[in-house]
């Protein structure tokens, strides 16, 4: 199965009070996208909520590897909705068993103070100046050079990336939409922060040969509104690497340095097999 666009991806289809079905997406190595069952499993939670309810955290397991040809089951669990809160726990399932876990928590907007210590990386050029590099016709990624990230370190094994990023179609003003976008495009930089971080593994990547990677789990707070259908920036480092468990924190900025959202992963990377 392809996607025309990211609107049929998040286009589930009811199958029962708390079923969700979701079209497979064929991607390059054949299985399902990490970012695309995220996704689709926030959806799936979103439409058991009260409308004026938004997400602000969600954490996921990725448990097997999805199948592109097959669907994609999403059975939500209303754990409890409150005054302020809602929160759900989502399982997707294909034929052969469960291949991810979600608990997202959903809550009412409130009146407060808006404090943002975290600042965006300055100095960065436009997208446009950046090299073209994604393997999806869902959304655009413009990698910022690594003698820009670390001007002067030719080796760069430092664990830091930075990139631009939008979903490339029109997805619309709902910003329960834009964050299932944003979730969508937030698994596709994770793991090369863990892989930078590694001397060996980093010297293959820079050289064009395969590392292995997988994504273990994905967790994201969402702090204010934005578009991900408009270029933003995300900006990840890696915090540990042990065991071939490289586990990295990101934050993603709109284009004019709004802190919109905090992404944390923890991906398994491994040199090729002899």
């Amino acid at each position: 199965m392809v996607a025309g666009d990211l609107n049929e991806l998040f286009d589930l289809l009811r199958s029962g009070e708390n079923e969700y079905i979701g079209i497979g997406n064929e991607y390059p190595w054949g299985g399902l996208y990490g970012g695309h069952i995220v996704a689709q499993a926030l959806r799936a939670a979103s439409a058991t909520v009260a409308k004026e309810l938004l997400p602000h955290s969600l954490r996921a397991y990725f448990i097997r590897p999805g199948d592109h040809k097959e669907v994609v089951r999403y059975g939500v669990d209303r754990i409890r909705d409150g005054r302020s809160f809602s929160t759900r726990r989502v399982v997707a399932n294909q034929p052969g068993g469960a291949i991810l876990n979600l608990e997202a928590s959903f809550h009412r907007g409130e009146e407060s103070l808006d404090i943002s210590p975290i600042a965006a990386p300055t100095g960065l050029p436009t997208p446009e100046q950046c090299v073209q590099d994604h393997w999806s016709n869902l959304f655009d990624r413009r990698w910022i050079p690594r003698e820009v990230v670390h001007p002067g370190d030719t080796h760069d094994e430092s664990g830091h990336t930075i990139a631009w990023m939008k979903v490339l179609h029109d997805i619309g003003d709902d910003p329960l939409i834009q964050a299932c976008a944003l979730a969508f495009v937030s698994d596709a930089i994770m793991t090369d922060a863990a892989i930078r971080s590694h001397p060996v593994l980093n010297e293959i990547e820079r050289n064009g040969g395969d590392v292995y990677n997988a994504s273990l789990d994905h967790s994201m707070w969402f702090h204010r509104p934005i578009r991900a259908d408009q270029w933003h920036v995300h900006d990840v480092k890696c915090h540990s690497l042990v065991n071939n468990r490289g586990l990295t924190f990101g934050h993603v900025f709109s284009s004019d340095g709004t802190h919109a959202c905090t992404v944390a992963q923890e991906a398994l990377v491994r040199p090729p097999r002899k």
